[in-house]
């Protein structure tokens, strides 16, 4: 039996949920994330719904890494701004955010990264537009992509802001 395998798979932006989901469903399955690369998650065999599998858009801080260890959660790994995290999951609940304020503080965050990278193409995009290589269209098709995931993260926090008016 094999013990372990790579899965390339992509996820957007606004999908981190389901690619959340997804480790998890994979953890019930038998295999938890070992480590994580640019769209290739590495897993290991384990005892099907051994982990539960977290991550969140947070830089590097060996600080945080340490205190997310010293609850019990081991660091797995990161990709780009992602960190992932696993924790058995005979330790009990385990969750990034306590609360709806928390969650739509990690949607600003995400939000705020979107902004400041599809500006930057959409600058760069109008400055080589008149270049004489012409390849301006790149940097702004890749600004309207940033800014469609924009639209979605912020979908998702109008979601939470409205859920949160009928807790109060």
């Amino acid at each position: 039996m094999e013990k372990r395998k790579t899965i390339q798979k992509w996820f957007w932006v606004w999908e981190f949920e389901k690619e959340e989901n997804w480790l998890n469903e994979m953890a019930m399955n038998g295999w938890v994330l070992e480590s994580v690369g640019f769209c290739a998650y590495h897993f290991i065999r384990c005892e099907p719904g051994e982990y539960t599998l977290r991550l969140e858009m947070h830089p590097y801080d060996e600080a945080y890494v340490q205190f997310m260890q010293d609850t019990g959660a081991e660091y797995v790994g990161r990709m780009m701004m992602w960190i992932y995290f696993r924790k058995k999951a005979a330790d009990g609940a385990f969750d990034l955010f306590s609360d709806i304020d928390s969650r739509i503080t990690h949607l600003d965050k995400i939000g705020k990264m979107l902004t400041a990278v599809g500006g930057a193409n959409l600058l760069i995009g109008i400055a080589n537009t008149f270049s004489p290589a012409r390849l301006g269209w790149i940097n702004l098709l890749c600004a309207t992509l940033l800014m469609y995931c924009l639209g979605r993260i912020h979908g998702k926090k109008e979601a939470l802001e409205k859920e949160r008016l009928l807790h109060e």
